[in-house]
């Protein structure tokens, strides 16, 4: 399975499936390349499918908050692209694997991180993001070089540089990207704008090669 997403990561977790949809096209017109829908959103799997059929192709639609292998299959069955996990869950890795969907799996410690790498992750999560720091990555990376790492939580335009450099390979982007009082005063000129920083932001980093 290969994994081919963008610098960062958009996610969308809102309290319903026209704003996720909404929200889902202005990130992609945005520029943004790679979308995830968590399942904590109600019906996100209809929102899933129904952001698959109306992006283009050069953009991902993937599930977020998958815990179970049960989530597993209905992300499959909407059409999800990718699946992103909040924690590590092998069982989960291996549903996934048979499914033949790539898994962007969360983990902080190091056995987490190289347990969910070894298990079959095509990118580790690192979650939350907001209690570590780019040193910690860079941390990790000493033993784990091989690992693909992407900061998820409390990630901002202004950190991104720092992460890159750190040595991860992409970043997750949420509540910075996505503010839902924004979304729900269908105030898409902001959301633009924050789409717009973050993608600066990944244009001017270095990422590791």
């Amino acid at each position: 399975m290969t994994l081919q997403l963008g610098r960062v990561i958009a996610i969308i977790r809102l309290p319903g499936p026209e704003a996720v949809v909404r929200t889902g096209r202005e990130l992609a017109e945005a520029g943004l390349d790679s979308i995830e829908v968590t399942l904590t959103t109600p019906t996100a799997l209809e929102a899933v499918a129904e952001l698959r059929n109306a992006l283009p192709g050069t953009c991902a639609v993937g599930a977020g908050s998958v815990r179970t292998p049960g989530d597993v299959s209905a992300a499959r069955d909407a059409g999800a692209q990718f699946l992103v996990t909040p924690t590590t869950r092998v069982d989960v890795l291996t549903e996934a694997a048979a499914a033949n969907l790539p898994v962007v799996c969360g983990a902080l410690t190091p056995t987490e991180v190289d347990i969910a790498w070894s298990s079959g992750a095509a990118l580790v999560k690192l979650f939350p993001a907001s209690h570590v720091d780019p040193a910690y990555l860079r941390e990790l990376r000493a033993p784990l070089p091989d690992v693909r790492l992407a900061p998820t939580g409390g990630v901002t335009p202004g950190s991104v540089g720092d992460w890159a450099a750190a040595g991860a390979v992409a970043v997750g982007a949420g509540s910075a990207l996505v503010n839902p009082s924004e979304v729900a005063a269908g105030d898409w000129p902001a959301l633009r704008r924050r789409a717009r920083a973050f993608l600066d932001a990944a244009a001017a980093a270095s990422w590791p090669r």
